[in-house]
């Protein structure tokens, strides 16, 4: 004996729970090694499928909860609530004159050229909005302080009518927050039983729209997400789980599960944001930079970029119908995803999506009661699925059942039941082509010079012909694609996102203002690090919203804070950055900076996987199976697990593993690399 003991068991698990499947993502640090796992959502009783997921990981595994040191987790509670709009009854207090800032918005319409388009309506409709007066200056001062006797029977108003919580936004707070901290102290003494925010304390930023909007969402789902996290901090302690719960948000960070009790608007897009991040540093691993993501889950298909190795952040994502105007990782999304429900229309024609199966009854082939087409349905009609369990045993194909649903729809259109599935296999990649020429369009790219990372349980299916219809040459399938959202939370870093909105031209006389603004917002962001547990180096990063002088709108550049000491350089990066979207600048041009940004990142343990250098040559297939490819035709079938690095096959082909399958079409080369992510290349 050299008196030396073994090392301790140390488990880090992600978990991303999506429309159909809760997915986990075990790293056993002490070793490197992967456990992964899909449970069935649980819709009725959101988190339940978490202790069937612990259990299910502790008996095949030997996951000890007791060894679990980090836990982070991504939900979809947030945007549901919004979608479903099944949350609270709000009540927003603002300045008289002002109660209809809600309903007024932007006047934009959501499709300028649809005669058929429509706003939302509100979430908080314009009987619960109650004014008071109230008035503060554009700098801040003062002017009409709000009086008890108007507080009081506001508040008596609010709660007459129901309302759950309150949200408060008053005019040029973006300034002064006094006057709103103010007001909430009285509210809360008026009435404890009501939750409030204010504006400021949520996203304190001019345009009182935009604000108003921001705390509007993040009161709107406070209930169930406070409700969500309690329960979930429950059960990881009822488990023996030891580990702190985090959570990632919406700009790929992670924050604590107290902190998002409050912060709810920030962890809105948290799966989405938190698999573009994942597959970021899958791509950085395969040395790749420049990667379309495609995440395909039960219900949507959610395409990001990746552009010299950096995820892409803006603002104005979608919540459902709802604009979300805090820094998020840039996803779009539409309504393809595995359960999407395949319809004939009055006119005949085949239609795919929005609508879903879901996870209840699921797509008939789940032998789980379901009774309409689905996307999933026609690729087991097909041929590429059926050939082995999915979802880590929990499902068992039946193609019979998706022949009769699919079948239902090829009497309808008068075609054989398997043109009808390639069919609807084309619908869904064509709707998907539509959105993601939208997206290079906005973004100015060619697409030719980017790789596809297809992931999620559908992405493997269908990305391979996506990529093909979009002209890409090239796709990875990350070894473990089904899980990619949770193993994203495993490698994501607290992040905290704030902003100051200054409002003042760029010139010498800026620049103390600009200095002393980067200081506060720089104590603010080491502030939050630290009360989220982060006892390292923080990484501070700069930017500022600005434009020319008499423009409606920003764009954010990137700065180093040592700029702040010369407005020339400052100039100079925004006339480049200018130039560079909207291809023109003005060199002699006034500049006015509106906003200053600013994110606070610290660095989290990053895993590291054995590698499987392997060797070259052929790989064995499993078997051989019928796929219909116009007309059936007999496919090689690989097990992924028994795939090792530099080994190369060729398609048309199926590569089946537990968490999803990997459809590789005709003319296609495949090869294994160390990291066993399949690179699949094709002719243009």
């Amino acid at each position: 004996m050299d008196g030396s003991t073994p090392a301790q068991a140390d488990w880090k698990i992600g978990v991303d729970i999506g429309g159909t499947f809760m997915d986990f993502c075990a790293l056993e640090a002490r070793t490197g090694r992967i456990a992964s796992l899909k449970v069935l959502t649980t819709p009725d009783d959101p988190g339940a499928e978490l202790l069937t997921g612990l259990s299910l990981l502790a008996e095949r595994e030997g996951l000890d909860p007791a060894a679990v040191s980090r836990f982070v987790h991504g939900t979809t509670v947030g945007i549901n609530t919004i979608i479903q709009r099944k949350g609270a009854k709000l009540a927003l207090i603002t300045n008289a004159g002002f109660e209809d800032v809600i309903e007024l918005a932007r006047l934009r319409m959501p499709d300028m050229y649809s005669l058929f388009c429509h706003r939302p309506e509100p979430l908080i409709p314009r009987d619960m909005i109650f004014g008071i007066p109230a008035r503060m200056r554009a700098d801040g001062s003062e002017t009409l302080v709000p009086g008890q006797a108007d507080l009081a029977a506001a508040v008596a108003a609010v709660k007459a009518a129901g309302a759950e919580g309150i949200i408060v936004s008053l005019l040029h707070s973006w300034r002064n927050g006094a006057q709103e901290t103010a007001v909430r102290a009285a509210i809360e003494a008026l009435a404890p039983d009501l939750f409030v925010f204010t504006s400021t304390e949520v996203w304190p930023v001019i345009r009182e729209y935009e604000r108003s909007s921001t705390a509007i969402l993040n009161g709107y789902v406070h209930p169930r997400v406070s409700g969500y996290l309690t329960a979930l901090e429950d059960r990881l302690q009822a488990q023996g789980v030891p580990a702190q719960a985090l959570l990632t948000k919406s700009n790929g960070g992670l924050m604590t599960a107290g902190e998002g009790r409050r912060d709810c608007v920030s962890m809105l897009l948290s799966g989405t944001a938190s698999g573009v991040i994942g597959a970021a540093w899958l791509a950085r691993q395969a040395g790749e930079d420049r990667i379309l993501t495609l995440d395909i889950g039960g219900t949507s298909a959610d395409f990001a970029l990746i552009v010299d190795g950096e995820v892409q952040y803006g603002t104005d994502e979608l919540i459902g119908e709802f604009p979300l105007h805090i820094p998020s990782v840039s996803v779009s999304s539409i309504g393809i995803g595995g359960g999407s429900i395949a319809t004939v229309d009055a006119q005949g024609v085949l239609r795919v999506g929005p609508e879903s199966a879901g996870s209840v009854p699921g797509p008939a082939c789940y032998g789980r009661s379901g009774t309409a087409a689905t996307v999933t349905d026609a690729m087991a009609v097909c041929g590429w699925l059926g050939h082995s369990e999915m979802a880590y045993g929990q499902l068992q194909m039946d193609v019979d059942l998706a022949r009769q649903v699919v079948g239902q729809l090829a009497d309808q259109l008068g075609r054989p039941v398997e043109e009808t599935a390639q069919a609807i296999l084309d619908v869904a990649v064509s709707e998907m082509f539509a959105e993601v020429e939208k997206l290079s369009s906005r973004a100015g790219i060619d697409l030719r010079d980017f790789a596809l990372m297809p992931f999620g349980g559908g992405g493997p299916m269908l990305g391979a012909f996506l990529a093909r219809e979009l002209g890409i040459t090239r796709v990875i399938a990350p070894r473990r694609p089904g899980v990619v959202s949770a193993l994203g939370g495993l490698v994501a870093d607290m992040r905290g996102d704030f902003i100051r909105t200054v409002y003042t031209g760029l010139d010498p006389a800026s620049v103390a203002a600009l200095k002393a603004q980067f200081r506060a917002l720089s104590e603010e962001g080491r502030n939050w690090l630290r009360a989220q547990g982060h006892e390292g180096a923080a990484d501070l990063r700069l930017s500022a919203d600005m434009r020319y002088a008499g423009q409606s709108y920003e764009i954010e550049v990137a700065l180093d804070p040592a700029w702040l000491e010369t407005p020339a350089r400052i100039a100079q990066a925004f006339h480049e950055t200018h130039r560079r979207i909207y291809d023109f600048d003005d060199p002699e041009g006034l500049i006015e900076v509106v906003n200053l940004r600013l994110s606070a990142l610290g660095a989290g343990p990053k895993p590291v996987f054995p590698v499987d250098a392997g060797g070259t040559g052929q790989a064995s297939a499993e078997r051989h199976v019928p796929v219909y490819l116009d007309g059936w035709r007999q496919v090689p079938l690989y097990d992924r697990a028994q795939l090792s690095g530099g080994a190369e096959f060729a398609g048309p082909a199926i590569v089946a593993q537990e968490d999803t399958t990997v459809a590789i079409p005709r003319d296609t080369v495949v090869r294994v690399d160390q990291h066993l992510n399949l690179h699949l290349s094709f002719a243009e």
